[in-house]
């Protein structure tokens, strides 16, 4: 109730202070459970290559007219105000095109209500956020409202069989790496950035394209020069032999996703796999996290990710996972709370040359939540620098 009668005004109170600029461009919104950044900067990509004005917001950063501004916002979309300023200034500038990250808790506060979508865009939904949705229907169902009234959608095939998607009033357009009206098998993309789970949401960008009338030859290459983003399967070069990833995988989903990946890529050396959990967020994870990771790597640490106060009963529930899948704690299981401790422990006490090391579900965010009231400055990125130049 409060999201109708507090959120919904203050986003049309947005719309208004800043003259419905959203009017004045065509919106292609994109969410999903996992890929969502990704994604919005592959669409960004490709239409820029096809000499298209255009402009995007992720959580992770936000091109506004040529100018690149770093968000921060921290997992979520930015509040109603922040959005349509940025919408103004787009429009300022002439674009005619903006790419937009929809989080579902930003869909069920309503902080995009006024903004009409173009195309809408789901990349996939998976087990996260159950801690505000209640349930895994409820979160279902907020993250269709993007597409439910959008002109145009682009649908990740595999959604098919978990959502009803005939309420859908506009043309659906589908995509998967082995299905869908855009697919691997067919399109056979030749990324720099490894992963199926990458490939797809190239796809899923290659039937935006398709929608929007760029040629396809343009759009693939796009997607086949896109490099990546800061903290999504970042490699840290050392010369140890060694190789260190930084990933924001932070879902079951994700996690299960890059693991697969560098699983393949680690023989015959080991991975290495530091994981963790937030606190007061979706606690039902917390041992799939653990399962998964001890499943997919040969050792795994376990230490703080947002843990807001909770990291005891966080490592907890993860280790209860953990130990479905074999874990024994000293031999290739480690619980280490302090996160730079961990990092440390991991690259020179556990890593041998040929080995891979993933620090995973903080990527490239730049601050941490240790006690529940404060944020302090954090990066996976510098801190594994630092520990894979010093050995000890």
């Amino acid at each position: 109730m409060i999201n109708e009668f507090y959120h919904r005004p203050k986003a049309l109170l947005a719309n208004l202070k800043y003259g419905h600029p959203s009017r004045k461009l065509k919106i292609i919104g994109v969410t999903g459970t996992d890929g969502k950044t990704t994604t919005v900067n592959m669409i960004y990509q490709v239409l820029k290559e096809a000499g298209k004005r255009v402009s995007m917001i992720s959580t992770v950063n936000a091109v506004i007219g040529g100018k690149t501004y770093d968000t921060g916002f921290h997992v979520t979309s930015p509040s109603p105000f922040m959005i349509q300023k940025f919408l103004q200034q787009a429009v300022k500038n002439g674009d005619e095109y903006m790419v937009l990250e929809v989080t579902s808790h930003a869909l069920d506060q309503h902080r995009f209500a006024g903004v009409s979508f173009d195309i809408g865009v789901i990349t996939n939904i998976t087990h996260e956020h159950l801690d505000y949705h209640k349930t895994f229907e409820n979160y279902v169902k907020t993250k269709l409202k993007l597409v439910e009234n959008a002109k145009e959608a682009v649908v990740n095939w595999g959604i098919r069989e978990i959502g009803d998607i005939r309420g859908i009033r506009g043309k659906v357009v589908t995509f998967g790496f082995d299905k869908g009206d855009f697919n691997q098998k067919d399109i056979k993309l030749k990324l720099k950035i490894a992963g199926d789970y990458n490939a797809e949401n190239a796809l899923s960008a290659m039937a935006v394209a398709y929608i929007l009338g760029i040629d396809r030859g343009i759009a693939q290459k796009a997607l086949e020069s896109f490099s990546g983003l800061s903290g999504r399967m970042e490699e840290i070069k050392g010369k140890r032999g060694i190789r260190v990833i930084i990933d924001f995988a932070h879902t079951p989903n994700a996690l299960e996703n890059v693991l697969k990946t560098l699983r393949t890529q680690a023989r015959p050396g080991r991975l290495i796999a530091l994981i963790g959990a937030e606190g007061f967020r979706d606690v039902g994870k917390r041992e799939m996290m653990g399962e998964i990771a001890q499943k997919l790597a040969n050792i795994v640490v376990v230490t703080a990710v947002d843990p807001r106060g909770q990291i005891k009963q966080i490592n907890q529930q993860i280790t209860r996972g953990a130990e479905k899948e074999g874990a024994k704690e000293g031999i290739n299981f480690f619980v280490i709370e302090d996160r730079e401790e961990a990092i440390n422990f991991a690259i020179n006490k556990l890593a041998k040359k040929g080995d891979t090391v993933g620090i995973f579900g903080k990527g490239h965010e730049n601050s941490m939540n240790l006690d529940g009231k404060k944020e302090i400055p954090w990066s996976d990125k510098e801190v594994a620098e630092k520990w894979i130049a010093n050995t000890n």
